[in-house]
């Protein structure tokens, strides 16, 4: 059941990141609004409706309580501006410098990262299941972005730089998560690491420096959507799911995404669908069904956690 709950949860929190990244670009597009500004109000509202969710549920006092500890006050602090804002940053500046489906190519060499991190520190090992999933991830990936053309990939050497940072930041923010997990909510968690995240890029990009006249109804709707599904629901549900899931399967899982992102532009923004599109949809289904399957994940887990924590702060 657990296990079931965790893919639930990974699957339901890329689809709402998939989906808040395209209602994203109709902000950008059709409202002119600054990629920077949205990283910045989104992180911040998203945190504290986390936060206030954990202040009225069961043990508020954690809210507070992850702070009184040096260690973990520290490791919290590096998640929330390595990780979180990390994660948010370096895929835009690539999205800015370049395009989309090159931003979203390098993000998910994340998985690769994990698998060979946890490789070289004897946490897991090779399996001709993490080649295949890996495999069919990058290709589904490419495929859904690029529908097969090359030429979508021809982008300046920053938008590359900024594309494999945010995949490293991608497999720092899911490793690095793991031990901070074990002793606190990841309502908590997570709320504390976009507040940490947006208060810093607030010194950068002030969120109060908007023209909010200029704004409409619709806008607004898609304002809200982006940071309540797209964000504050789409990073909770992947913390919470590595509870019961492998850091890999999760980052796996997270290229359900891209899949999220390209139906909606299909069939929302009224885009063409191709035939490699559809070969990479079903590349990424393939994918999820055979992690679904997968027996091995509870010895696995249960060996992770009795090596040393992943990328923990000594």
């Amino acid at each position: 059941m657990n296990r079931r709950k965790g893919l639930f949860l990974v699957i339901t929190g890329a689809f709402f990141w998939g989906i808040g990244g395209t209602v994203a670009k109709k902000l950008f597009q059709q409202y002119s609004i600054d990629v920077n500004w949205l990283v910045t109000t989104r992180l911040l509202i998203a945190g504290l409706f986390l936060l206030s969710i954990k202040f009225f549920g069961k043990e508020r006092s954690q809210i507070l309580g992850v702070w009184k500890k040096r260690r973990t006050a520290l490791q919290l602090t590096i998640f929330g501006l390595v990780g979180m804002l990390g994660v948010q940053y370096t895929y835009m500046a690539s999205i800015k410098n370049g395009n989309a489906a090159v931003a979203t190519l390098l993000q998910y060499l994340a998985p690769i990262m994990i698998i060979v991190y946890l490789i070289l520190r004897r946490q897991s090992v090779l399996t001709r299941k993490d080649l295949l999933t890996v495999s069919l991830a990058l290709t589904g990936c490419y495929f859904l972005l690029t529908n097969g053309s090359f030429s979508q990939l021809s982008v300046p050497p920053l938008a590359i730089f900024w594309g494999i940072l945010s995949g490293v930041a991608l497999a720092f923010y899911t490793l690095y998560a793991v031990p901070l997990l074990k002793q606190y909510d990841s309502l908590v968690i997570v709320g504390w690491a976009m507040l940490i995240g947006g208060i810093a890029l607030s010194f950068i990009h002030p969120p109060w420096q908007m023209d909010f006249t200029s704004l409409t109804s619709d806008a607004y709707l898609y304002l809200i959507f982006v940071i309540i599904f797209g964000t504050m629901i789409a990073f909770w549900f992947y913390i919470e799911s590595l509870q019961s899931l492998l850091p890999k399967e999760s980052s796996l899982l997270g290229s359900v995404e891209p899949l999220a992102a390209v139906l909606t532009t299909v069939f929302w923004l009224k885009e063409t669908f191709g035939i490699f599109q559809w070969v990479g949809t079903a590349c990424i289904l393939v994918m999820i069904f055979l992690l679904a399957l997968n027996k091995d994940s509870s010895s696995e887990m249960n060996q992770l956690s009795n090596h040393e924590k992943p990328l923990s702060v000594s």
